[in-house]
């Protein structure tokens, strides 16, 4: 097998695909094709994986705290073909993907640090009123 059908557009290996991987999100090249899976050499970073147990969110009170790094640049990793979508766009050089994708990762956790802050301001206030 050496295409699939997705998005109503054929994809033969060889060609740039986009992919979720563990709360990543990936530009790669596929490299082989066994129903149901397939097999993805990452080429860039589109989203960096989040950290922290992935079934508690946000929680930071967990047994395990996950790291998670990003996949290495043409490191191969096995996806379900269904999870394969085409890419099109100019494939972005690795290193400037990832210093990217860190980059909004830690803009986004920052401004959810600067909104629970001022949540929990809000919440004190309030609890003073309350009494």
């Amino acid at each position: 097998m050496t295409t699939f059908n997705q998005e109503d557009q054929e994809c033969n290996i060889g060609n740039y695909v986009r992919v979720d991987i563990r709360s990543g999100q990936y530009v790669g090249e596929l490299v082989e094709l066994n129903k149901p899976r397939a097999l993805v050499k990452v080429l860039a970073v589109l989203k960096h994986p989040e950290q922290g147990d992935l079934h508690n969110p946000y929680n930071p009170d967990v047994p395990m705290f996950h790291e998670r790094r990003a996949l290495s640049y043409t490191e191969k990793t096995t996806v379900l073909i269904r999870d394969l979508k085409p890419y099109t766009g100019a494939v972005p050089d690795y290193s400037d993907s990832l210093r990217t994708a860190t980059e909004a990762a830690i803009d986004a956790l920052d401004r959810l640090h600067r909104w629970s802050a001022m949540a929990l301001e809000q919440m004190q206030q309030l609890q003073k009123e309350y009494k």
